[in-house]
């Protein structure tokens, strides 16, 4: 997002963000296998700014499931392994709030988190979800954490059917740190797609999970169901990245362990 002033997506930024997840030009592609893609664009060691276009098919997921799985930060901490902290600071407008994540890396890189205002809109059919980084004064960088700089990231959701749809998931990302190459190469090979099939997998079961706890609470799609405050928007401001602390881990070499299956 550009400009110095926090702002809440309008229609035409989502237009925009849909737009750049359809394009093909100028992605190079990095991992094609199943029903999973990865384009890469500028994923260059020493360069500041990663950014990522992810794809996954899936034929037994409809595109209201997948809108709900992504949104549901109580199912989050059930599936995503990654997921250090996530929590809620409070909402914006009624399709419009910022929160927390904090995630780990892969070892031995420092953990990192952000503070993002997160908007959504459905498109006739299609879902967007998507995020930048913002400060807050109550939640400034902690001391174990680096604090990334999301330039822009979400996920479009196509509805391909009743229980068919496509998910793109785009980032353009800065980790506040030069990261060693086999961080690039492991990020489009590897972490991407397994986050892929983690979230389809999180979707298969997404409905038995749901039924046991507060089957109708689903504030993204009844907003009168929020308990979060209203917090004003002249609390935030832009989360520049060259204020933020910058570390070099380019030579750090990789830790082999075992990993998450998938």
């Amino acid at each position: 997002m550009s400009g110095q002033s926090v702002t809440i997506p309008d229609d035409r930024a989502f237009a925009s963000f849909k737009a750049e997840c359809l394009c093909e030009e100028g992605w190079s592609l990095t991992y094609n296998k199943g029903n999973i893609t990865v384009w890469s664009q500028g994923l260059e060691e020493g360069r500041s700014v990663h950014k990522m276009k992810c794809q996954m098919v899936c034929k037994d997921v409809s595109a209201d499931t997948m809108y709900d799985v992504l949104h549901d930060i109580e199912y989050r901490k059930k599936w995503d392994t990654n997921v250090i902290e996530t929590f809620d600071i409070g909402k914006l407008t009624v399709n419009a709030d910022v929160g927390y994540y904090s995630w780990k890396c892969p070892k031995p890189l420092r953990n990192r988190d952000v503070i993002t205002l997160r908007s959504w809109l459905q498109i006739g059919k299609d879902y967007i979800i998507m995020n930048y980084s913002v400060k807050h004064a109550k939640y400034p960088p902690k001391k174990d954490m680096v604090r990334a700089v999301s330039l822009q990231t979400g996920y479009m959701i196509q509805s391909q059917g009743p229980n068919h749809c496509t998910l793109t998931y785009m980032a353009q990302v800065d980790p506040r740190g030069s990261l060693p190459k086999w961080v690039v190469n492991k990020s489009s090979h590897f972490l991407a797609p397994r986050a892929m099939k983690k979230i389809s997998k999180a979707c298969l079961k997404y409905s038995e999970w749901k039924q046991r706890h507060d089957p109708g609470f689903k504030p993204w799609l009844y907003p009168e169901q929020t308990t979060l405050p209203s917090i004003p928007l002249s609390d935030l401001s832009i989360q520049h990245a060259e204020s933020l602390e910058n570390i070099d881990e380019s030579l750090v070499d990789e830790t082999h362990e075992r990993e998450d299956s998938d």
